[in-house]
């Protein structure tokens, strides 16, 4: 079970400065654990911390930032079990997903580890003419400076870590904001940090009401924001930010292709697109929202998608046969619905599910849905995924494209030529080609393209963003 309460984290200290934060168990409501909320006077002490840290962070050496990170992982596989069962009362997530995120949680602090070591520069020829012969130059690759994180409720543990860890690989020091609805994971990770030899001011973890941390968007000492939830708060923070470097990694409605020569390979196909669609009750940002079916395969597998969300149990994220839990709060569940309502309206058909009872929303399938409505043109971000048909492979890539998002999309094929083109037409930051769009490694570069964001995630790609280059350039003789 959870702790009665935990303290926020400043500059690598644990303080009870109250427990003004009620964080609920999202099945049955009730409040599980209350959190320390940071004011203003508080997160601008961290910032100034932070800032007081960057030397001591630039003197760390890289064998000592992969101890912190090897500290981490043995600390996460110690505490295995209570981070899933936290994860799973906070964010009401299935306990075998959370228990899956506490994994890629302890793969990602891995790679960091392995990537604290190698952070090398380059030699650069600048002998192209004579007026530069006898000089040569170095690139070496520097800490940024302190960094703002803002972290959402959905991947509470994993998508901390993918700030968190290459943040203390790269050297930087930082201030994080988790999300107010899922705070304990960050919080336990912090209590994990707090037991290193991190210099002081390194990390704060600072849970804070949107509406009184705007120092982690506004302050300029920080020198990069990552940013990781809605579009519409993203671009917004981005219009804030300043001078400071953004990263942005927001929503999506992620498509997925299934291509004519799939016709013997449906229950493969099948269960991928129900994982993809319905897991975590569909919120994740790459989640899949819309299935493109082949004419020729559409009947087979509509029929086969329709059992195989029929048969999803729905209920108590704590047992493990649980697949569709609540969502983050009945408010979204209430909005999810309103958007299928409204497609319903337009002409849209519900197959499967459609049911909502509080923040418990059945896995649901509808055929149908005019592209101009929301649950077509937005971000669905719940249980609930689109079927359709196409006749033409470059229609259904166009179709795809028709989308003001573009984080990822996957396409079921046999053929290596409709993959290449997809990869090559696919306006989006990652194309999965036999598997559905959600599927992510940790450590691969990981982000989108128009309204999805800015910027790669992915620990090496998230080191390059938080170090800067910076060259020497030597005369060997004068």
């Amino acid at each position: 079970m959870l702790q009665k309460t935990y303290p926020y984290y400043l500059a690598n200290e644990p303080v009870a400065a109250n427990t003004d934060l009620e964080v609920t168990d999202k099945f049955s409501g009730e409040v599980a654990t209350r959190v320390a909320m940071a004011d203003a006077a508080a997160i601008d002490k961290a910032i100034g911390l932070a800032v007081d840290a960057m030397p001591a962070m630039r003197a760390y050496p890289p064998f000592k930032r992969q101890a912190v990170l090897e500290h981490c992982v043995k600390r996460f596989r110690e505490r295995y079990d209570e981070l899933a069962l936290a994860l799973c009362i906070e964010a009401g997530k299935p306990i075998n997903d959370s228990k899956g995120e506490v994994t890629r949680l302890i793969d990602t602090f891995k790679v960091a580890a392995e990537e604290s070591v190698r952070i090398d520069g380059e030699i650069v020829n600048l002998q192209i003419s004579p007026r530069a012969n006898g000089y040569h130059g170095y690139v070496k690759r520097v800490p940024i400076g302190p960094c703002s994180f803002i972290s959402p409720f959905n991947f509470p543990l994993n998508l901390t870590a993918h700030k968190v860890a290459p943040a203390i690989a790269a050297g930087v020091p930082f201030v994080l904001k988790p999300a107010s609805r899922t705070p304990v994971g960050a919080l336990i990770m912090g209590e994990i940090l707090a037991e290193t030899d991190l210099p002081k001011g390194a990390f704060s973890i600072l849970p804070a009401h949107r509406d009184g941390a705007d120092l982690f968007t506004t302050d300029e000492r920080f020198k990069l924001l990552s940013f990781t939830g809605s579009p519409a708060v993203g671009w917004e923070l981005k219009r804030k930010a300043g001078k400071k470097k953004v990263i942005l990694e927001l929503g999506g409605n992620a498509a997925a292709i299934v291509d004519a020569d799939q016709g013997g390979k449906l229950d493969y196909v099948v269960d991928r697109l129900a994982f993809g669609a319905f897991y975590q009750s569909g919120q994740s940002c790459i989640g899949v929202q819309r299935i493109l079916a082949h004419t020729s395969v559409y009947d087979a597998l509509r029929e086969k998608l329709i059992a195989k969300t029929k048969s999803l149990v729905m209920g108590d994220p704590k047992n493990e046969k649980t697949f569709v839990g609540p969502m983050i709060s009945e408010s979204e569940a209430k909005r999810l619905a309103g958007w299928m309502e409204g497609a319903v309206q337009a002409g849209a058909q519900i197959v499967a599910g459609g049911k909502v009872d509080g923040a418990m929303f059945e896995a649901t399938l509808l055929e149908g849905v005019k592209r101009d409505t929301d649950l077509y043109r937005k971000e669905a971000f719940g249980p609930v995924a689109i079927l359709e048909r196409f006749d033409d492979f470059e229609a259904a890539l166009a179709q795809v494209n028709d989308s003001d998002f573009g984080l990822q999309a996957g396409v079921f094929t046999d053929s290596l030529a409709h993959a290449h083109r997809a990869w090559d037409a696919l306006e989006v930051g990652g194309v999965v080609i036999n598997d559905v769009p959600s599927f992510r490694v940790d450590n691969m570069p990981y982000g989108g393209v128009k309204d999805s964001g800015l910027g790669r995630e992915g620990v090496r790609y998230a080191i390059e963003d938080m170090t800067a280059m910076r060259l020497m350039v030597m005369r060997e003789t004068w």
